[in-house]
């Protein structure tokens, strides 16, 4: 072993020697600290990373992240990142500390392997020999403290769903089961139900859920996931073992753990990969026992770019017209669920710049925007939206986006600041673009006041997108009506068949179908007039109006989604 090492640490004079030029040049260590540490190298087989934190010039973690920006490979931190249970298998624990490394992810060819030294391709060599002939070993920059760590927290407990469950069926129930696991909040990999709460959340990411529901029963516990939009059912597990797993996920959410007689609210992070997950608990107290609704904030799905959510090329022209007004209020309408803050995070990011003070009141923050200063309306506290906005006028800003019109105050102090020269976004509950008029008027807002402030309304529903695996073929009779097509020359559109990549159910992803409804001096006289909702339609097409069920109709046509998906979304009665 000792000559491995020796022949390890003399393989890469070059990049050692590289990694001290750049520790020097980033500030991170001084020239004498680099010539104090090649003296003692000059005694010790060690690599010079090695010494220099030995010495404690550098921490494990700072050179870990420098050498891997100069090495240009991957750097692995082990409780960020999803840790394959196959690769653990495959290398025996033995080996894994013989060799100073630790196997994260094996796909059959490739081997993603988080090594002490990158560089040492003796290890890499012996490790390959636990895996298939051909397999390429991917190196991931890690210190020598955290491979080890990873070792001890991955290494001789199942991480699988169905190993785990395997697991607990061993364990008897009994009185301190909950308090006997619950407080390792460090690692989390100790007690079967700790790994079961963190594999159900891992496989709910992986699944691209939005929410996850924990369902309590008469004897078991039925658990959902929202996928697109749709609740499926997963799996049901024994309910025995319900309090214990929720009065984790209560303490992983810093919840009341003793209070299990009134709904809560909570909210937690965990590192997947190289990015952040936050998730949002609520527990509500039902007859069968506390029922727990965890919703999945996955930034890097979430922020998207508004040429992404799926406007036609008609609606983005019209949102890119609105967004040049330089005051005025923009209102998004849809049902909860239907997008309206991705969306409007969406505009943000496309109106977003060093020359604009774009400030947000948002119950609550979501996701964290870079550039934007972001207030979070606090219930007890004297921050409610009515003087949030007060305060967030006095702030200087550009644009203010409120995150939900619901009350009266809200309304009128929104849309004072659109009047007074600010350009303001906000959300609405209405079922369709037109139908915001007499909701605002309802909320105490005078018609006289609305005209000529409002710039535009969209209103949004998110379909289900087919998978690539649709079948391509001529509309039915049934679907040429709500079409609105010709029987006798049926179009071609597409229908769900499902494959392994959709779970089988012909559908992956959400596209949004809308309707804008953008203000012009027709629109506002009909307003004043407080005139029927069918004569601004018709006054609004002429501004570029196309109502929502015209967008899902050009939606199936394009072979991006079905219309039995478009219809559980949008209203298509009136063409039955």
């Amino acid at each position: 072993m000792d000559g491995d090492n020796a022949a390890a640490g003399q393989q890469a004079p070059k990049p050692t020697a590289r990694i001290g030029d750049l520790l020097v040049e980033r500030g991170l260590i001084s020239k004498d600290q680099l010539d104090v540490a090649f003296q003692e190298k000059s005694k010790s087989n060690k690599l010079l990373g090695e010494l220099l934190v030995e010495l404690g010039f550098i921490t494990e973690q700072a050179l870990s992240a420098v050498l891997a920006e100069s090495s240009g490979f991957q750097r692995f931190v082990p409780g960020s990142t999803v840790v394959e249970a196959e690769a653990l298998t495959a290398l025996p624990k033995e080996a894994a500390q013989r060799y100073r490394a630790f196997p994260v992810a094996f796909d059959g060819k490739t081997l993603r392997l988080a090594m002490a030294d990158i560089y040492d391709v003796i290890a890499q060599d012996k490790v390959k020999r636990f895996f298939p002939a051909g397999t390429i070993v991917q190196p991931l920059v890690c210190s020598d403290t955290e491979v080890q760590k990873a070792i001890d927290q991955y290494y001789g407990h199942e991480l699988s769903i169905e190993g785990i469950m395997k697991e607990l069926e061993t364990i008897e129930a009994g009185e301190d089961e909950e308090t006997e696991y619950v407080e390792q909040t460090e690692g989390g990999y100790l007690h079967p139900l700790v790994r079961l709460v963190n594999a159900l959340l891992l496989d709910a990411i992986k699944s691209n859920a939005s929410d996850i529901h924990f369902e309590p029963e008469g004897n078991f516990l039925r658990l959902r996931y929202r996928i697109d939009g749709e609740m499926t059912q997963i799996r049901t597990l024994h309910k025995r073992h319900w309090a214990a797993a929720c009065h984790r996920i209560k303490l992983m959410g810093g919840m009341n753990i003793a209070d299990r007689l009134n709904p809560q609210d909570g909210r937690f992070a965990l590192e997947i990969g190289n990015r952040k997950v936050d998730f949002r608990a609520s527990s509500l107290p039902t007859i069968h026992g506390e029922n727990v609704v965890l919703r999945i904030l996955d930034k890097s799905q979430a922020l998207v770019t508004i040429d992404k959510l799926g406007y036609t090329e008609h609606n983005f022209e019209l949102i890119k017209r609105m967004v040049k007004k330089p005051e005025g209020i923009i209102i998004v309408t849809g049902p909860t669920g239907s997008g309206k803050t991705t969306t409007l995070y969406a505009i943000m990011a496309f109106i977003n710049s060093l020359d604009v003070n774009i400030m947000t009141l948002e119950d609550p923050v979501e996701y964290e925007l870079a550039l934007i200063r972001q207030a979070q309306v606090r219930e007890g506290s004297s921050l409610t939206f009515t003087e949030g906005i007060r305060t967030l006028m006095r702030q200087d800003p550009d644009v203010i986006l409120v995150g939900e019109v619901r009350d009266s105050g809200t309304a009128t102090m929104a849309l004072r600041a659109a009047m007074t020269g600010h350009q303001v976004y906000t959300t609405l509950h209405t079922n369709d673009a037109a139908g915001c008029i007499p909701r605002l008027v309802d909320l105490g807002l005078k018609p006289s006041l609305m005209a000529g402030n409002i710039v535009g309304i969209i209103a949004q529903r998110l379909v289900r997108k087919l998978c690539s695996c649709k079948e391509m073929k001529p509309a039915t009779e049934e679907d040429c009506k709500l079409l609105q097509a010709d029987p006798a020359n049926p179009p071609t559109i597409g229908y769900p068949k499902g494959c392994d990549n959709c779970r089988k159910t012909g559908y992956k992803g959400r596209i949004a179908v809308s309707e804008i409804l953008p203000f012009n001096d027709d629109v506002d006289e009909l307003v004043l007039k407080e005139a029927p909702l069918s004569q601004i339609k018709e006054a609004a097409k002429g501004g570029g109006f196309v109502p929502i069920v015209e967008d899902a109709t050009t939606k199936v046509l394009e072979g991006l989604t079905s219309v039995a998906a478009a219809m559980k979304s949008v209203d298509f009665t009136d063409r039955l």
